[in-house]
């Protein structure tokens, strides 16, 4: 018998629409989960760098300076300081400068992001301070103990004194420059001290202009030409790859320690993993931080 739809009756469906089943529910919360806990990573990791970079690099400078300290007050008693180009990050000459709390900060050779992560550095292709010509120094002002951090407080008149293998030299401050109004400055014999003008965005950079006071000493000459990354404002590009290598390293120990977990103990793969992924970690934070501007 044929059956016959009324027209204008709309057709109904054949029942309520299925909610989500039990695996598409599981794999959806496990995608959120996922995402979560990602963003946690990404946020305890970004937090620890920023620990790193603002506390406990001051340490690792404090650090280093120390054994710099010991090192050039034996060269200095003995006589064999370095008067000319030596080794990047060797220690060359030892800053007081009382006005801003800094006494007997010892300046290394070099001003790549690596060689201020030890202290203030000398510019490697101008004089010693002390010797003719105009000698440059720069500094970090926010990062590694910020030596620099409070440079910017100086005023016209304040004394500097520096300590080389060729003796005892004084300065007096003369004027602030920065990147974009540099000082003009007639004087054969200077110092230039090189910060960033902002501890929290180092987009520019700004220097003190000193000039000698006491008689100044012999250059021998012979300095090196000086890279990129020892300019003003520059990171180590060379540091990119490094980073991405202990990065690498970094989530292979994560997820080794992971599977560990599941198939053994999960306190002997911690225990196993934690100290690795710290020391990887430390070395991926210093990398990183070689790629931000040398004085910040």
């Amino acid at each position: 018998m044929t059956q016959t739809i009324s027209p204008g009756v709309p057709s109904l469906p054949a029942g309520p629409p299925h909610p989500a089943g039990p695996a598409q529910r599981s794999s959806q919360e496990a995608t959120a989960h996922g995402i979560g806990v990602g963003l946690l990573l990404l946020g305890l990791f970004l937090l620890g760098f920023a620990g790193y970079m603002f506390g406990l690099s001051g340490i690792q400078e404090a650090r280093a300076q120390s054994t710099s300290y010991a090192t050039l007050r034996a060269e200095l008693g003995q006589q064999v300081a370095p008067l000319g180009a030596t080794t990047p990050g060797s220690p060359v000459a030892i800053l007081t400068i009382p006005a801003i709390g800094i006494k007997n900060m010892i300046v290394v050779e070099g001003t790549s992001p690596e060689n201020l992560e030890l202290g203030p550095g000398h510019v490697r292709d101008t004089p010693l301070p002390g010797q003719n010509g105009v000698a440059e120094i720069f500094g970090r002002g926010a990062t590694f103990g910020a030596p620099f951090g409070r440079l910017t407080q100086l005023r016209r008149g304040d004394k500097l004194t520096v300590i080389t293998g060729q003796g005892k030299a004084a300065y007096t401050s003369i004027a602030w420059g920065d990147s974009g109004h540099l000082v003009e400055d007639p004087a054969p014999n200077r110092l230039l001290l090189f910060t960033t003008c902002s501890a929290l965005v180092p987009t520019t950079y700004c220097y003190l202009d000193a000039e000698l006071t006491s008689p100044p000493q012999t250059d021998p000459g012979g300095r090196p030409e000086i890279t990129s990354a020892e300019t003003p404002l520059s990171g180590d590009s060379g540091a990119l790859v490094l980073a991405m290598i202990w990065g690498l390293a970094l989530v292979i120990i994560s997820a080794a320690g992971t599977v560990a977990a599941h198939r053994w103990s999960p306190w002997l793969a911690y225990l196993v993993a934690a100290p690795l992924a710290l020391a990887v970690l430390w070395n991926l934070y210093q990398s990183l931080a070689a790629l931000l501007p040398n004085v910040y």
